[in-house]
């Protein structure tokens, strides 16, 4: 979450006319994430998250994201619940952007993960891929395989800047990668692995704990219709390595255990793991290193330091198998 663009309270008041929130209380800009702007909202009655939609979210897939969360929580999955208006519209529009208000969830997120979130997070990442299998709309994941090499092409230039030589590796990376990608899920003809609603960016700052139990998952902006296994590498990638840039196999273990009791991968899954996990440090790497060198004058949070999923992706490479990760098999 963040602040790009700012409201004045002429703006808010005309805004929250439409809804039935009670009176307002205070409005405060939140200075975390990278994608839109987002206030906290309290009223006389509860908080709720005011989210501007920036120029990099397509209009067109609001109403996939906001009504998944609709069907996510009404499948009891703990997430935030989009707000709708008067008349019944969960979309609507504030200082030139598109927005929603949806509920508050209580809980922090884990500055320092342990193996216990891993485990409570695995769990509730199976139950999201389960709870959307029904959801009616599709989204095209546009940060898969295809869309890397826009993001590689516009960085391409610049990137030795940040690491001498990166820029070739970059490009010897992407090319391998695409190499072996899977089929696209839904592509006719084809038999991909299992497949459906992911949430794609189940950083730790996306999930709520109260102490060390799971209270809600935040943050539906990435979500689309992807592999589940590369949800999983995702969340790998996110949760499991140390500040040292160490991988820690406990936790990997925890978060591969939560998931598979809630839903057991398949072989073909286990095998193309070391293969996601690689894909999703280079998908990080490339939109990091894309806001890094492109970044937004005047927004209160800074750019995350693409050279930490360089090393992520280091590891990965000389990874040889699942085992890698944790997960155990006869």
């Amino acid at each position: 979450m963040a602040v790009y663009t700012e409201i004045d309270d002429e703006q808010l008041e005309a805004l929250l006319a439409r809804y039935d929130l009670g009176t307002l209380m205070s409005c405060k800009g939140i200075a975390e994430g990278v994608e839109n702007s987002n206030y906290l909202l309290v009223t006389d009655r509860a908080s709720y998250i005011l989210t501007l939609y920036e120029r990099r979210v397509n209009r067109d897939d609001l109403p996939y994201f906001l009504g998944l969360m609709d069907h996510l929580a009404a499948k009891g999955l703990p997430c935030p619940t989009p707000l709708h208006d008067r008349e019944g519209k969960a979309l609507n529009e504030i200082a030139g952007r598109p927005c929603a208000i949806v509920s508050f969830l209580s809980g922090v997120w884990p500055k320092r993960p342990t193996a216990k979130h891993c485990h409570e997070l695995g769990i509730a990442m199976a139950k999201l891929h389960l709870a959307g299998q029904d959801f009616p709309l599709q989204r095209r994941n546009a940060l898969s395989v295809d869309g890397w090499r826009p993001l590689l092409e516009a960085c391409d230039g610049r990137a030795d800047g940040v690491r001498p030589g990166l820029a070739g590796e970059l490009r010897r990376e992407f090319d391998a990668l695409a190499a072996a990608w899977p089929e696209t899920p839904g592509r006719a003809g084809s038999r991909p692995l299992p497949h459906g609603v992911i949430h794609a960016d189940l950083f730790p700052d996306n999930v709520f704990f109260v102490g060390e139990s799971l209270s809600g998952l935040i943050d539906f902006y990435f979500a689309c219709n992807d592999y589940f296994a590369y949800d999983l590498a995702i969340a790998l990638n996110a949760w499991c390595f140390e500040a040292d840039g160490a991988f820690n196999v406990t936790k990997g273990r925890q978060l591969i255990n939560g998931y598979e009791s809630v839903r057991p991968l398949t072989d073909g899954e286990v095998h193309t793991l070391p293969l996601f996990a690689r894909g999703a440090a280079l998908r990080f790497l490339l939109t990091r290193l894309y806001d890094w060198l492109n970044q937004v004058p005047g927004a209160l949070v800074k750019p995350k330091d693409p050279l930490e999923y360089w090393k992520k992706l280091t590891f990965h490479r000389q990874v040889l198998g699942a085992s890698a990760y944790g997960i155990e098999r006869p």
